[in-house]
Order: C-alpha cells, then sequence, then structure tokens
C-alpha cells in the first residue's frame, strides 16, 4: 500500500526539517512524500533541496493560500492513502505511517485518525494541549466533535469520489472536507488510540475572540453548503470541548 505524505510550507525554514526528517524516519517505507511551497524568501527552498530525491515532488511556486496548496499536493499524490502534515508539525514516533498501515487493512476502513498534542512553539518539549478524538459515535459532528485534521488518513478515492478542499471555506476548510467526508458521506473511520501527531502552538482560528466568533461563522456555513442540518448548540460545542485538552495529559510513547 503506497502512502502519499503532503506538506505545505511557506517561509517555514525554522521548523521545516522536524518536519521533513519525521517523514523520512519513518519505518513504513513506501511512502511518497511530496511539498508544496508558496515561493518562501526565508531559505526554506534551500533547505528542501537539501533532501534531493528522497522527496518525490517538490513544487515551489505562488499560490493561493493554504488549501490552494494543499489541493495541489493532492492533484499529484498517485498513493493509496493520503496524509497532510503541517510544515510546523512532525510525526511522534517513527512507527505513525506503520500503524496507521496496519489498521487502515486490519479495518478495510476509509479514513484512519489518531490523537494529537500541541506543544510551545518554539520548545516541543512543553505541552500545552492533548486533543484525544477517541472512536468516532454516529452524528458526532452534531456534538461538536472532529477528529484533528493533521493526524487523518484518507483514501484517495475520497478525494476523488467526494472533492477536495473548498479554498472559499477559510480556516473551516478542514472542518468541511472532514463533515463532508465522514458526516455527510458515511466514510468508515477507524481510531488509533494513540497521538500520531505533535503540532506547534499557533493556529489562525483560535487566536482571538473575533478569529473565533469567524470560525463559528464558517463552520456553520460548512453545514450549510453541504444540505446538513446542525443542532442549535453545535457550533458552540466544538469549542467548548476544547477545553478538556488543556488539562488532559496523553500517554508516554511506547
Amino acid at each position: 500500500m503506497k502512502v502519499s505524505i503532503i506538506t505545505v510550507v511557506y517561509n517555514g525554514a525554522d521548523h521545516i526539517r522536524d518536519c521533513i526528517d519525521s517523514v523520512l524516519n519513518q519505518t513504513y517505507t513506501d511512502v511518497e512524500y511530496i511539498i508544496i511551497d508558496g515561493q518562501s524568501t526565508d531559505g526554506t527552498v534551500d533547505i528542501v533541496r537539501l533532501y534531493g530525491t528522497k522527496i518525490a515532488h517538490f513544487v515551489t511556486e505562488p499560490d493561493k493560500g493554504l488549501y490552494d496548496a494543499m489541493n495541489k499536493g493532492i492533484s499529484l499524490a498517485t498513493g493509496d492513502v493520503i496524509g497532510l502534515l503541517n510544515a510546523d508539525d512532525f510525526y511522534r514516533h517513527e512507527r505513525v505511517i506503520e500503524n496507521m498501515v496496519h489498521t487502515l487493512k486490519r479495518t478495510s476502513s476509509d479514513v484512519v485518525y489518531g490523537d494529537l498534542i500541541y506543544v510551545d512553539r518554539n520548545n516541543p518539549k512543553r505541552l500545552k494541549r492533548y486533543w484525544h478524538a477517541g472512536p468516532y459515535r454516529t452524528n458526532a459532528f452534531r456534538w461538536g466533535w472532529m477528529p484533528g485534521h493533521p493526524s487523518v488518513f484518507a483514501r484517495r478515492t475520497l478525494y476523488e469520489q467526494y472533492g477536495v478542499f473548498r479554498t472559499d471555506m477559510k480556516s473551516a476548510a478542514d472542518y468541511e472536507l472532514l463533515l463532508r467526508f465522514i458526516h455527510k458521506n458515511k466514510a468508515k473511520l477507524a481510531y488509533m488510540n494513540e497521538v500520531t501527531i505533535v503540532m506547534r502552538a499557533g493556529g489562525v482560528s483560535n487566536s482571538s475572540l473575533v478569529n473565533r466568533l469567524q470560525a463559528n461563522r464558517d463552520d456553520r456555513a460548512a453545514w450549510k453548503l453541504n444540505g446538513l442540518t446542525p443542532y442549535f448548540f453545535t457550533m458552540w460545542l466544538k469549542p467548548l470541548r476544547k477545553i478538556g485538552q488543556y488539562v488532559s495529559r496523553p500517554p508516554k510513547t511506547s
């Protein structure tokens, strides 16, 4: 089973090495690594080029934003499964992809996801949040649930059948895609009960009250454009579920 991993980056020289190394050091070897760069000016391009042919596809050109760049990567992917790893993030251990493939085959699922942790941007050993997604339950999206998008691996056929990211959805594009795949079109899910992703804190949608309110409106629009109806409290449960992420602690890597 071939796995395509896509990293989108713009001026990410400070952390791109950690991201790339975490992919190239995976125990699973049938990996196609794709990096889409938005024509960085800080040395990112030079860093990526140092890895040579270890990067299957490297594109550096202007784009129309994060999700436009992700769509470029998806269009290049030839793997059976696609994963998206942000340039500031990295896999928690070297068996993440191997475990994912095993879970996908064992469960015959369309989507596999795990847990993730947020760490201090400059000190990855300092834990900020623990996103414990837990097993999926029918109708979970109406109760404010969603898996952490960077932890999601989806079969390429889902993108071919149901479409890629909607670039007009702004910060809610990942939420809309997962809502479309999972809630609307009933993709079969499998949960990996482990932390797979380490994220450096600093997400745009949570950086201020104004941004959170805009994200709330974008989330509501995601339901509407898919012809779906949330509960009246769905949009408020989604951010409220994050409160527990600041106090819980993840298990250690085995």
